[in-house]
């Protein structure tokens, strides 16, 4: 049989004297922040500290966040980057790619509800507002459809056509077909030009 070590006394006090690191009840402070002050409270930086606090339990996670704003430029544009490109950061597991993907499909899928709880011509802001939700960050062309009702209400969403980096193709007949079983009596055309490779 083993002898196990029992701790001194003066064991348990000596390491509750012992300085905490500088993160100690970081987290916390960040989530009351959060829930006390709005998320306008906090930079890009900290809002991705908490999403990567899911991701990497007891670790500071505050360098990360803000090598990842570093790289991408902004909260939306590491949310929105290639599962390849994040994996090119140290500390970027599939855990962390996992939330933001998760993230992302979250404020795609509010601004869609959001637009289908409007009149889509009444206020053309909220349809640019939903596309470049939708296709801001991504690293094609595409081609878009938002089909409309007579009262001009958003019946649906399509992404008719994915090119390259520079090329979409665009089928007149096939956006009239899809118009035709949709029943739709307008259409909006929508075409990104991707800025810069992801």
């Amino acid at each position: 049989m083993r002898a196990v070590p029992v701790p001194e006394v003066g064991d348990t006090e000596a390491r509750e004297r012992e300085p905490r690191p500088h993160y100690h009840g970081h987290r916390q402070r960040l989530r009351e922040r959060l829930f006390q002050a709005g998320a306008d409270a906090l930079p890009d930086y900290e809002i991705l500290e908490l999403v990567l606090c899911n991701a990497r339990p007891r670790v500071d996670v505050k360098p990360l966040a803000k090598e990842l704003l570093a790289k991408f430029g902004s909260f939306a544009e590491v949310i929105s980057a290639s599962p390849a490109r994040l994996r090119e950061v140290e500390g970027v597991g599939e855990a962390a790619i996992a939330e933001f993907k998760i993230i992302e499909a979250a404020a795609k899928r509010m601004a869609r509800t959001e637009l289908k709880r409007r009149t889509v011509l009444s206020s053309w802001s909220a349809v640019l507002d939903y596309c470049r939700t939708a296709m801001a960050f991504a690293d094609t062309e595409a081609l878009r459809i938002l089909f409309l009702d007579k009262k001009n209400q958003l019946i649906a969403d399509e992404e008719q056509q994915k090119g390259t980096i520079d090329h979409t193709p665009v089928y007149p007949r096939e956006v009239v077909k899809r118009a035709l079983e949709l029943s739709a009596t307008a259409v909006i055309l929508v075409h990104n030009h991707p800025t810069r490779l992801q």
